[in-house]
């Protein structure tokens, strides 16, 4: 398969791999995922982490059909896919002084006025599972993310620093915690994931934080702050100045019933001469 080392030779070795922050095994590489009751994989980083890399090992490795979303834009792997990264040029003074965007910063500061927040830069080495179910345990809940996207996530994060914004009320209740990976090689701060308090919602508070990250990030020589894919997030329309592709990786079997299914991400994501295309751009 393109080059790829056979799944045989992989199987000899069950010790730990690496490829870029990530570690994984035959093991815990996958994470069960489904569609119309019609079962795929994708990865363990897959929920929270910004471009996760492959290797030949692990795509040989992984079961079919095998999805990989948000592979490194400088990388040799992938496709761009039909949705795409939101990205907040927070360098750039035009961005903080477009007339409607300032005027809705100046509504939403006004509406947080009495509210105290609090920045943390952390490593990532430092935080546990613990930790983050105790920051985003609801949302995660809400939004199905699986234990095993969070052990990936403690595992993407062990050699990066994260960023973590609270804010509280003028009587001490959490409003919100939002966590976000910094990404020092592409000037970027990544939004992995805000938990807000249901009974703020009439304050935006989601909006809030990535005011908040927006503000963190200029403040400390980043270029981007990166909100992840926009394409089902209206409410990312106020920050974003810029987007960048998003490269992904199907493998399948092309008569497998998530091919044939044309609701399946398979249809929604990928171009049909897309799938089983591994490399950006294939000799």
């Amino acid at each position: 398969m393109n080059g790829l080392c056979s799944l045989e030779e992989v199987e000899t070795d069950l010790e730990t791999l690496s490829v870029g922050y990530q570690s994984w095994t035959k093991e815990n590489l996958c994470v069960d995922s489904a569609h119309n009751d019609i079962h795929y994989y994708t990865t363990r980083w897959d929920a929270l982490c910004p471009y996760i890399d492959v290797s030949e090992e692990m795509l040989a490795t992984a079961p079919r059909p095998f999805v990989v979303y948000a592979l490194p834009p400088d990388g040799p792997y992938g496709v761009p896919i039909n949705d795409k990264y939101g990205l907040v040029h927070v360098a750039d003074e035009g961005f903080w002084t477009e007339p409607r965007r300032e005027r809705k910063f100046k509504e939403l500061e006004k509406l947080y006025k009495t509210f105290t927040y609090n920045e943390t830069v952390v490593a990532g080495r430092d935080l546990t599972v613990e930790d983050l179910y105790e920051m985003g345990g609801e949302h995660f809940a809400a939004y199905e993310i699986d234990d095993r996207e969070i052990d990936g996530f403690i595992d993407y994060i062990k050699d990066l620093d994260v960023l973590i914004l609270t804010v509280h009320d003028s009587q001490g209740e959490l409003v919100l915690t939002d966590v976000s990976v910094l990404l020092p090689k592409y000037n970027q701060v990544y939004g992995s994931f805000c938990q807000w308090n249901r009974d703020f919602k009439n304050r935006s508070p989601g909006i809030y934080a990535c005011l908040l990250a927006s503000k963190w990030a200029a403040k400390n020589g980043y270029r981007y702050y990166n909100l992840g894919p926009v394409d089902d997030y209206g409410y990312k329309a106020l920050f974003v100045t810029d987007f960048e592709p998003i490269y992904a990786i199907a493998l399948t079997d092309l008569d497998h019933p998530l091919v044939l299914d044309p609701t399946s991400p398979l249809h929604i994501d990928f171009k049909p001469d897309q799938l089983n295309q591994i490399y950006r751009n294939p000799r």
